[in-house]
């Protein structure tokens, strides 16, 4: 499979035209080995039962964090690692299978990841700030998740919470490990961290990783209309900003 692969991606690459015996273009059949590539480059990517090397290893790790992993962050896709990409799929409203695809990459803040699979490249893109494009990208989601419909700066707020938070001894040091943390974020409990970010939740996430904090450091935000937690209310108040206040 893997010599079919390299034939065709080269062939696809090269520009070469695939030709019918009479010599005219088979368009259509380029096509289809076009989507047969894609197909397997894909499939290379997929994360599953037996799968080893560095990326199983950031799976366990960011699992681990999260509190869905309970084993060692040792590259290896066991049983354990299996058991955790089930339960961390159900919490995010994914196929239960135990296979991480590019839907659990995604979920996971690893779509980079994935794509440097797929691409061959073998790295991840880095992004702005110290951050990879990857920790923008699911900054964005938690934006637009949470934050959709607030004011531009309350955006940048919500984005700003969660990296004061990835800066705090009190939380993880990730913005992935920060956003998964169990019962951290209602985005994530009801799926909603899942919705396709729009561009006005990527400038946020821009804004904030350059360094706007229009919350003057605060580690929590709530909306006092629907929170439920009493223990945030006895919060200390920095600022309001829409619907929502954000505390220390």
């Amino acid at each position: 499979m893997k010599k079919t692969i390299k034939k065709a991606v080269l062939a696809l690459a090269l520009g070469v035209a695939l030709v019918a015996p009479a010599g005219v273009i088979a368009s259509a059949r380029q096509e289809s080995v076009r989507e047969t590539v894609t197909a397997e480059l894909s499939e290379v990517a997929v994360l599953k039962s037996g799968s080893q090397g560095s990326e199983v290893k950031e799976v366990q790790r960011r699992l681990k964090l999260w509190g869905y992993y309970k084993g060692s962050v040792d590259g290896v896709f066991g049983a354990k690692t299996k058991s955790a990409v089930i339960a961390f799929q159900k919490k995010n409203g994914l196929t239960a299978d135990g296979v991480v695809g590019k839907s659990t990459y995604k979920a996971l803040g690893m779509t980079d990841a994935y794509n440097a699979l797929v691409n061959g490249s073998g790295s991840v893109s880095s992004g702005i700030g110290g951050y990879s494009s990857s920790d923008v990208y699911l900054l964005a989601k938690t934006i637009y998740a949470e934050g959709r419909g607030e004011p531009y700066t309350g955006q940048v707020a919500i984005g700003a919470v969660v990296l004061n938070r990835v800066r705090s001894k009190e939380f993880p040091n990730t913005v992935s490990g920060v956003v998964y943390q169990k019962h951290a974020f209602t985005a994530v409990s009801d799926g909603q961290i899942n919705l396709t970010p729009n561009e006005t939740a990527m400038r946020a996430a821009r804004d904030a990783i350059n360094g706007w904090d229009p919350t003057g450091g605060a580690l929590y935000y709530y909306n006092p209309a629907v929170a439920t937690s009493a223990w945030i209310f006895d919060r200390q108040t920095v600022t309001v900003i829409g619907k929502h206040v954000f505390a220390i």
